[in-house]
């Protein structure tokens, strides 16, 4: 196949050493390490950590580490040469082996402890000590900060090897879901979705873990096999690491009165999510309580947007606890992940998410999340009550905020200058009913056709006469608002770069993972071009291998359209 792309800036980071200068930790610099910690992060045995906002701990290295991909995109960006992926120090270091650095670089890393809690309730048992101070970073591993053309990132290794969170496990990723990591981060960054960022992928070619997983043509709900997978280790990045459950568990130290510093640790870890995540748009002239109310205001901003914009764009998370909420408002954590295909409200991929994390349920479940932020940030008000109640009206308003961006997501994605809701509320009504593919009809409506006939390859059964009517009346109906808004082309435009042509289906994705496995890593490569570029039209080669409904034998086909999180 052949695709074109955008010629790369020239890059300025050229060597290791070159990227070795750019190191800046501001988390060990300015956070408390755990106290208990060995100094040489030699620490890898499941623990409990009942202070320090951080553990310093030594990743595992990955024996006999092969190159699988990198983000060309994202290396561009950071203004890196393409080549350090094959420099020997560079692979050494994203491929766990931390002996390879020196000054400024320590030899170790750093992971990590946060709390659980579930669409608002808090949870324990997770953790193997009762306790809730075993749960954490138990496989991934920070090893680099730095300031790239002007802009902090962090680099942390998932699949890195076990730390004192891991809770018995071994640390390891398998390349199955790391592949997946990787394309998808890189995915909804091409689609405009505040993400985590892939940097690069190495597999061992010798090391393997078994993990269970579904059989050959598999119908069962939960894995019946145990598949022996490749380890790998993916570098993902993002400004900050930094999720709600972190603020939980030094809010939950707090009032349990863990230790004589807890309320001062909430206070450094706040201060330090405002460097990382809202320096630039919170006032530092501010008094603190003040700049929460900000905080406040401006995390509820991005969280509803982000989950809008999954919305827009067919995301399901899967599994949207506390844990997995980014407090900088972007995607984390790509486990128990889907796209819808066939439209349902109800979709949900993951076996053990249940109905509360599915996918039109997700505005609920950042509500749930965002009411824990609140719970977390709120001791910090001791003197100025006019900014704690500011503060609690931000909470009280999060859910007229997040009913706001989706209407607008909506009228959006059908071309409309404002919400209609009976126009908005019929064509889902009628999606449901007609079966369609979520992807291809926002697509195919992108071109604001005048018959239902051009939608119906987005169909996956053929309508009958009665719901084809309805369809018409709607398309006319829904045509007549969007004539009146303007000019069809450019509309017509607009539609195409808010709905994309091409989506993430688990069914092609299979492919890739199941050749890398053997050696081949060539449709990884492949799928990462076609899904840079989702909204433009690509070759017809590249249309009629990935533009397409979803074939049958893949319905309630195990690790296709469900999955477990193993990983």
């Amino acid at each position: 196949m052949s695709f074109t792309s955008n010629p790369p800036a020239e890059p300025s980071v050229k060597t290791f050493d070159n990227f070795i200068q750019l190191v800046d930790y501001s988390l060990m610099d300015t956070l408390n390490s755990d106290p208990d910690a060995t100094t040489d992060g030699d620490d890898h045995l499941a623990r409990q950590v009942t202070s320090g906002h951080f553990v310093p701990v030594t990743p595992t290295p990955l024996p006999e580490p092969e190159y699988v991909t990198h983000s060309t995109t994202f290396f561009n960006e950071l203004g890196l040469s393409d080549e350090l992926v094959h420099d020997e120090k560079f692979r050494q270091l994203f491929s766990g082996d931390i002996s390879a650095v020196y000054e400024p670089m320590p030899k170790f890393g750093w992971a990590t402890g946060y709390a659980l809690s579930i669409y608002g309730t808090e949870y324990t048992q997770q953790c193997p000590f009762g306790t809730g101070n075993g749960y954490g970073d138990g496989r991934a591993i920070s090893v680099f900060e730095g300031i790239f053309k002007g802009q902090r990132w962090e680099m942390q290794l998932k699949g890195g090897g076990s730390t004192p969170y891991c809770r018995g496990a071994d640390g390891r990723a398998v390349l199955r879901s790391s592949i997946r990591e990787f394309l998808a981060q890189e995915y909804m960054h091409a689609l405009g979705v505040p993400t985590s960022r892939s940097l690069t992928l190495y597999v061992s070619k010798s090391e393997t873990v078994a993990r269970p997983w579904y059989s050959q043509n598999s119908r069962s709900i939960d894995p019946d096999i145990m598949v022996e997978n490749p380890v790998a280790i993916s570098t993902r990045v993002a400004p900050s690491f930094f999720r709600v459950g972190q603020l939980e568990l030094f809010a939950r130290r707090v009032r349990s009165d863990a230790h004589p510093k807890a309320l001062q640790e909430l206070r450094m870890i706040v201060s330090h999510l405002i460097e990382r995540e809202y320096k630039n748009n919170i006032n530092q002239d501010h008094g603190f309580e003040d700049q929460l109310v900000e905080l406040a205001t401006l995390f509820r901003q991005r969280l509803t947007s982000l989950v809008a914009n999954w919305q827009r764009v067919g995301y399901c998370q899967g599994n949207f606890n506390s844990d997995n909420c980014a407090a900088g408002g972007f995607t984390l954590d790509y486990g128990p992940f889907g796209f819808c295909e066939l439209f349902d409200p109800e979709f949900q991929p993951w076996t053990g998410g249940g109905k509360h994390f599915s996918f039109f349920n997700q505005p609920i479940a950042a509500e749930a999340n965002y009411h824990m932020f609140w719970t977390a940030v709120r001791p910090l008000f001791v003197s100025n009550v006019h900014a704690s109640e500011k503060f609690d009206q931000v909470r009280l308003s999060f859910a007229a905020v997040m009913q706001k961006q989706l209407k607008k997501t909506w009228a959006a994605k059908l071309g409309l200058t404002e919400y209609h809701s009976k126009i908005i509320e019929k064509c889902m009504e009628l999606m449901a009913k007609s079966k369609v593919d979520y992807a291809m009809f926002f697509r195919e409506l992108s071109h604001i056709p005048e018959d239902i006939s051009a939608l119906e390859k987005s169909f996956y059964q053929e309508i009958p006469q009665q719901l084809d009517e309805q369809w018409q009346v709607w398309l006319k109906r829904w045509r007549d608002l969007v004539i009146k808004s303007g000019n069809l082309a450019e509309i017509s435009a607009n539609m195409k770069q808010i709905n994309p042509k091409y989506t993430w289906r688990e069914w092609l994705i299979v492919p890739a993972y199941q050749q890398a496995m053997q050696g081949d890593y060539t449709l990884v490569r492949e799928l990462q071009e076609v899904l840079s570029h989702p909204y433009d039209e690509q070759s017809q080669e590249v249309e009629d291998k990935y533009y397409r409904l979803k074939p049958e034998e893949f319905f309630n086909a195990g690790g296709v359209s469900h999955y477990s999180c193993s990983s």
